[in-house]
């Protein structure tokens, strides 16, 4: 037995102090003794039992007051307690539909709630100041706002419903709590029933509506094109290419000209192929194989190089810029570029010339790297297969160059292990995909998970982006290490680890947090275990809502997740601006070019990250709107679901299979009265304690559908 660990008297004043600085120095938040030694970096279970120890003596001595169960924050009362107390923050709102919101602190403290009466014309991801009330007992924290510092959006998107003298907008989205006021001379031909953009004009501050005008008609409600363009226009996202970029687009030859040619070196009579989903139209990056004389292998990773055809200053440019990313929605994708460019020049098509940056690496079948090359190239792909190609030949070891992808797949396989033994995360959802008819509606749902052919190509990408990285970013003698883009994802926050640690233990699972490796290796374990449990949506859903958010910066703090020092995006320049400027600045660079400022590139970046973030908002209500559009014609059908999340207004059920979630609400339960376990994640009746538990299987009927709002009603099947 070892012995057990002993503080000095020394050791234990010290211990007191921080724990003390940790609740003084958030005054509104409660913590745990894990939650406490998280925030100190402490991870050794006998200092842990101290920190516990010391709550409980600061408990008793009334200098820490109880919030709930386990969990301690300051008390205000105590003489210890000289700190000044915040009177005012900055954040970011959260607002709900009943017209109540949050206010997330830019320092990531205690969300504030604000009361509807308080939000004072503040809208959903406006950046805003607030007034702190002082703190009632037994209740959050709450405020009220004072100061819109930023409009998140000024443009809204929804159905017009007019009358004699005026008009109202009601917004599609659910965090618009109002609807806004439109005189008639502000319709601009929009007529009722219609789907429009409105424009927030004034909001004057005795008034309870936003005046608005028309800025654009979509049409009518349901039709296809029309409820995507809908959802782009939510996001701000440009509908249409100007007329100049279009030209210019137009303007370019098909031909590569031979001089240009001349200047790169040709893969052309190398084994190279494209492996991408079936429906897609655009391949920016194939993968090359040749055997070298010395037995190892040249694996080539080629990029479309759009950095050739978009220059800075051109009108494509400017609107690649903007867009910042392609966006990908149910049955459509909205490119960054024009499609002469996106589906034509840039696209490595089968059986023709294209230009592209590559990355080329020496290695042996166990994916040691012996040397790595980049610079431009020119490829003729051999044959452009699908994801489902690929994965047939990959299981029934016969097909079109078999072997050529079984040794791919050999060393794939060998960076995949190399990069999970470093503590790489494991996150594998499973994506929900639609088959549509010629109208766009879809006919049925099924889900696609990540096989060894997707992996493949992740794994080959991101060596590619690794490495690229790490040629710019490693510091290499006296140099100072230039300005570059990089894709950097911080550590998660602790207080959010540690209640996730507890969330999934109350299920069942256990998770180590000592280290970043066993954190991973847990993470891993876990998504595991729950495939294709009723509880794995929330879970995952939950855990990267846990993990910190990736994005981009011209400041290297590493990738967390991938477990990488190093790594960027050059993968994807026809769908990603991030990876043309990596292209630009790699290539600058090889020719000995200074750095460039990064009071340039980080504004960018940071333009880039938010269009990221509203093109995954916009994919995900496309997806929303077609399950909900698939189960119009289903109301009153029965369906095998599992509980995938509670709440007080009731419980959300997922179809099995399809992955359409809606919600049975507490009302609608007429049998007992029902009450919302929170600590538990479970909904109990109170008469006859019936339970219902997130993972839970329960049949449903489906009640009704809200196709505008994207929102489907369940009725309990007992």
């Amino acid at each position: 037995m070892g012995k057990k660990k002993s503080f000095s008297g020394v050791q234990k004043n010290t211990f007191v102090k921080s724990v003390l600085d940790v609740f003084q120095n958030n005054p509104y938040s409660s913590f745990n003794y894990k939650q406490v030694a998280a925030r100190l970096g402490i991870k050794d279970r006998a200092s842990m039992d101290l920190i516990s120890l010391i709550i409980g003596q600061l408990f008793k001595s009334k200098e820490l007051a109880m919030s709930k169960r386990g969990k301690y924050q300051i008390n205000q009362d105590s003489p210890r307690f000289t700190q000044e107390v915040k009177t005012s923050l900055t954040g970011t709102v959260d607002m709900k539909q009943t017209g109540k919101a949050y206010v997330i602190p830019d320092d990531k403290t205690e969300d504030v709630f604000i009361a509807a009466t308080n939000t004072n014309h503040a809208l959903h991801r406006d950046k805003v100041k607030v007034f702190i009330f002082p703190r009632r007992k037994g209740h959050k924290l709450e405020g009220e706002i004072t100061e819109i510092i930023r409009r998140n959006k000024k443009q809204f998107v929804g159905t017009i419903e007019t009358s004699k003298n005026f008009a109202f907008l009601k917004p599609d989205n659910a965090t618009m709590p109002v609807d806004i006021f439109i005189p008639n001379t502000k319709l601009n031909g929009a007529k009722n029933g219609q789907k429009v953009v409105v424009v927030i004009t004034e909001w004057p501050a005795q008034s309870a509506n936003p005046f608005g005008e028309v800025k654009e008609v979509l049409g009518k409600p349901g039709d296809d094109r029309v409820e995507m363009q809908s959802i782009l226009a939510e996001i701000d996202f440009p509908l249409s290419f100007s007329p100049k970029a279009e030209k210019e687009a137009d303007s370019f030859p098909d031909k590569i000209p031979g001089s240009e040619i001349a200047t790169r070196r040709d893969f052309r009579p190398v084994f190279t192929i494209t492996i991408d989903p079936e429906d897609a139209k655009d391949f920016d990056d194939a993968i090359s194989l040749r055997s070298m004389e010395n037995g190892h292998l040249e694996i080539g990773v080629h990029i479309a190089d759009v950095s050739y055809y978009v220059k800075p200053g051109s009108a494509i440019e400017e609107e690649a810029v903007e867009r910042g990313t392609s966006v990908y929605m149910v049955g459509r994708t909205i490119p960054m570029l024009p499609e002469r460019l996106s589906n034509g020049l840039c696209s490595l098509r089968q059986g023709e010339d294209r230009l592209c940056f590559s990355a080329v690496f020496e290695m042996d079948e166990k994916a040691k790297i012996y040397s790595e090359w980049f610079g431009k190239t020119v490829i003729n792909s051999n044959r452009r297969f699908s994801y489902e190609e690929v994965q047939a030949i990959i299981e029934s070891g016969t097909g079109e160059y078999t072997s050529e992808i079984a040794t791919l797949n050999k060393v794939a396989l060998k960076l995949r292990e190399e990069r999970f033994q470093k503590g790489s995360f494991n996150f594998e959802t499973q994506e929900v995909r639609f088959k549509l008819d010629k109208q766009g509606r879809p006919t049925d749902i099924y889900l696609r998970e990540m096989k060894e052919a997707n992996k493949l190509i992740e794994d080959y990408m991101l060596l590619a982006n690794r490495k690229v990285a790490e040629f710019i970013g490693k510091k290499r003698d006296n140099q100072a290490v230039k300005t570059f883009v990089y894709r950097v994802h911080d550590t998660p926050n602790p207080e959010k680890l540690e209640n996730f640690t507890q969330f999934v233990e109350r299920l069942g699972y256990k998770l180590k947090i000592s280290s970043k490796k066993s954190l991973a290796d847990s993470f891993n374990k876990l998504f595991s275990d729950i495939k294709g449990t009723g509880t794995e949506t929330m879970i995952e859903t939950i855990a990267i809502r846990t993990m910190s958010k990736a994005y981009y910066s011209t400041n290297n703090i590493g990738h967390y997740g991938l477990a990488f020092d190093f790594y960027s995006h050059f993968t994807s320049p026809i769908r990603r601006y991030p990876d043309l400027m990596v292209h630009r600045l790699l290539f600058d660079y090889m020719q000995n070019a200074p750095s460039v400022s990064k009071d340039v590139y980080e504004p960018i970046c940071e333009h880039a990250s938010e269009m990221e973030r509203r093109a995954v908002d916009a994919e995900r209500m496309s997806v929303k709107y077609k399950q909900a559009e698939y189960m119009l014609d289903k109301v009153g059908q029965n369906f095998d679901a599992l509980i995938s999340g509670v709440s007080k207004w009731g419980i959300f059920a997922e179809i099995v299979g399809t992955r359409c979630e809606g919600m049975i609400r507490l009302r609608d339960l007429e049998d007992d009265y029902y009450y919302l376990d929170e600590e538990n994640y479970q909904i109990i009746g109170q008469r006859h304690g019936y339970r219902f538990k997130l993972g839970d299987k329960l049949k449903i009927r489906v009640k009704r559908i809200d196709l505008a709002r994207k929102q489907m009603d369940y009725d309990w099947v007992s």
